[in-house]
């Protein structure tokens, strides 16, 4: 190519980044794409321990542009605030419920005392309204865990009470096998939200009511349906109780059926993406906190799956799906080998879905950062269809919300 040549290609490319709105590889969209993930929650050193501060309340979130919900969120975030620590950290939490339901936290594949597991009745009494509870336990295991409530968990999980916890380890195991530059946290979720909006005022309804019955003196174990014992219960159905599961708030036909599906609180076109550069190696963390299975698949790569549940793997497994069922999490490793765009979704599309309509929900997109202007240009033949349907020959890529 002679110099006027390369001088004439040169302009036209200068010209067509110009024009073409890199949307994905901006470096404000890139800076924008790193909100859409769990934020880390800084500690207060009390001596030895890292203490962290968490407060429930009803926070309204934005699922898409236009969509809102009233849910439950940690520290107004959903997902919750990533908690990081290193394994062995003595960890204390102090946990306020700012709502008018009760809650706990159940600190997800981790070995704490049974005193802070956080399943009420079993190993605490539930945090009412206004309470605090503390839980203090030492980090172990290593990996990628999650936490989430543990009271009404039907409905206040897939209203938004999770978050990431993490468990690091100064001599990464991972690390030393495939050294990765960075790493990302996705933690996926299912909501039905008529279900959410519905039984999240029920709930309210049915508080205000006991909390009066209570502050009267007038709130018995057959109304709050707690016993002290099986045969305590057997002795107030025999004199007329009947229990809830008899007399059920819900048919079948009412229980969850999710029509929004997310990562990090988001359903395309509002979820996160992963950037990433060629020769790169990413780290990414799964975590379904949802009640739904996902078989998450990767276009044009294979990953390393390489831990199961935080346990690193002996032999990493190489693949392009991973099943993730209910309370799983996974940690995968992306080589940086084929660049371009490409997809991230979950293959069952019915969880790549807004409200029913594709696409939507779980889909989200690997991008190469250093992808370089010649292959970010729509060519002649795509670019004169698009204006034949009125479209910009320079809009690539694009928002999709009904195909």
């Amino acid at each position: 190519m002679d110099r006027r040549s390369f001088v004439k290609t040169g302009a036209a490319l200068s010209a067509a980044a110009a024009l073409f709105p890199t949307s994905l590889l901006a470096e404000s969209a890139k800076k924008a794409n790193n909100d859409k993930y769990p934020n880390p929650l800084v500690p207060r050193m009390d001596g030895d321990v890292k203490e962290f501060q968490l407060f429930i309340d009803i926070y309204q979130q934005e699922i898409v542009p236009g969509m809102k919900i009233h849910t439950l969120a940690f520290n107004n975030q959903i997902p919750g605030p990533e908690i990081r620590v290193n394994r062995g950290d003595k960890v204390r939490v102090v946990f306020k419920n700012e709502t008018e339901l009760n809650h706990t936290i159940h600190w997800h594949g981790l070995y704490v005392p049974w005193r802070m597991d956080g399943v009420p009745y079993v190993t605490q009494m539930p945090v009412m309204p206004g309470q605090e509870f503390v839980y203090e336990f030492v980090a172990e295991p290593y990996g990628t865990h999650f936490y989430h409530c543990h009271w009404g968990t039907l409905l206040h999980m897939q209203s938004g009470m999770y978050g990431s916890f993490i468990v690091e380890d100064p001599d990464d195991p991972i690390k030393e096998q495939f050294p990765y530059e960075r790493e990302y946290t996705l933690v996926y979720s299912a909501h039905d939200t008529d279900f959410i909006r519905n039984e999240l005022n029920a709930m309210l309804e049915r508080m205000k009511e006991r909390m009066y019955l209570m502050k009267n003196g007038r709130f018995d174990k057959e109304r709050f349906a707690v016993f002290d014992s099986k045969e305590e219960l057997e002795e107030s159905i025999r004199n007329g109780y009947q229990p809830p599961y008899l007399v059920n708030r819900r048919s079948p036909s009412d229980l969850p059926q999710p029509n929004w599906f997310t990562v990090n609180g988001k359903a395309y076109p509002a979820t996160p993406n992963l950037y990433i550069k060629e020769e790169e190696s990413i780290r990414v963390r799964l975590i379904n906190a949802g009640t739904e299975e996902h078989y998450l698949h990767l276009h044009g790569h294979d990953f390393w799956q390489v831990c199961d549940d935080g346990l690193p793997i002996p032999q990493p497994w190489q693949m392009n799906t991973i099943r993730m069922s209910p309370g799983k999490t996974f940690d995968i490793i992306i080589e940086g080998k084929n660049r371009g765009i490409w997809t991230f979704h979950d293959h069952d599309t019915r969880r790549v879905t807004n409200n029913g309509l594709y696409p939507g929900g779980n889909l989200l997109a690997l991008i190469y950062e250093d992808l370089p202007m010649e292959e970010r240009i729509v060519g002649p033949m795509a670019g004169k269809q698009m204006e034949m349907k009125g479209m910009k020959a320079d809009m690539l890529p694009k928002i999709a919300l009904d195909e």
